[in-house]
């Protein structure tokens, strides 16, 4: 059955995936406490409230059977109609749920993981775990901590290297997509605006800084497709984003959606 404490779950849930060798990666709050001293920071320390997951769709049915054999009931309804793309199960008892994202993570932007799982041995690559912070559009206290503690404890380099954030491919993403770069520049800009009311070091401060803007100035500089530059002349005329609906927290039986 779950255990209470949400750190141990998360590795118990890792644990069993990897011994039935079902490729199931860790994003969201969680994965940047696994990654992050900083997110033990008094500053910059949060509640987490759910457990989130990429995974492959091809391996849908297994992932049903791991969390019915840990001890969680589905969410029935939204699973069937959803199931494709996305799972949830539920911890009743200690009022939690499993979020599960499958091949494709959809919230403000889309994104294809399903060929980056497997950088990582826990988590999803801390440029994708940057990237699903960066894309929110009505971006909270939450993410804007999430952010700092990723980018203050971690360098901007050219690759996946272990604990560096690939810049070169964040970069990359955003010179296809206007849209994009477009929300990935507007949030930097708010976190670099925030940084001032977050009780760090200035040292602290100053090293976040120089790493956001470096970020920022990678994603100005590289060469824009032509699908980019079209999309761009078009501007904020169209919306350039989705804004998810709220999904509820937990639910109270296993028949709700």
């Amino acid at each position: 059955m779950p255990v209470t404490n949400m750190v141990e779950e998360t590795k118990r849930i890792i644990a069993e995936a990897n011994n039935r060798r079902i490729v199931l990666r860790l994003f969201g709050g969680m994965a940047i406490r696994f990654h992050c001293p900083s997110a033990g920071h008094r500053s910059l320390e949060r509640k987490y409230a759910d457990i989130d997951f990429m995974a492959l769709r091809k391996q849908s049915k297994d992932i049903k059977k791991l969390f019915m054999d840990l001890g969680y009931s589905t969410r029935d309804i939204f699973n069937a109609l959803q199931g494709d793309r996305r799972l949830i199960f539920q911890d009743i008892e200690n009022k939690r749920r499993v979020d599960i994202f499958l091949n494709i993570f959809e919230m403000c932007h889309t994104f294809d993981f399903s060929g980056r799982l497997t950088i990582d041995k826990e988590t999803i690559s801390l440029a994708d775990l940057l990237a699903t912070k960066l894309q929110v559009v009505e971006i909270t206290e939450r993410e804007y901590r999430d952010i700092v503690a990723l980018i203050h404890d971690h360098e901007i380099g050219d690759s996946d290297a272990v604990e560096t954030i690939n810049g070169k491919y964040l970069a990359q993403l955003c010179s296809d997509q206007w849209g994009l770069y477009k929300t990935f520049t507007i949030n930097i800009g708010n976190v670099l605006a925030h940084l001032d009311e977050i009780s760090l070091d200035r040292k602290d401060k100053e090293i976040t800084a120089k790493r956001l803007e470096s970020l920022r100035d990678r994603f100005e500089k590289v060469p824009k497709t032509f699908r980019w530059k079209a999309r761009a002349r078009l501007g904020e005329r169209v919306q350039w984003y989705e804004l998810p609906e709220q999904d509820k927290e937990i639910v109270r039986n296993t028949t709700q959606t």
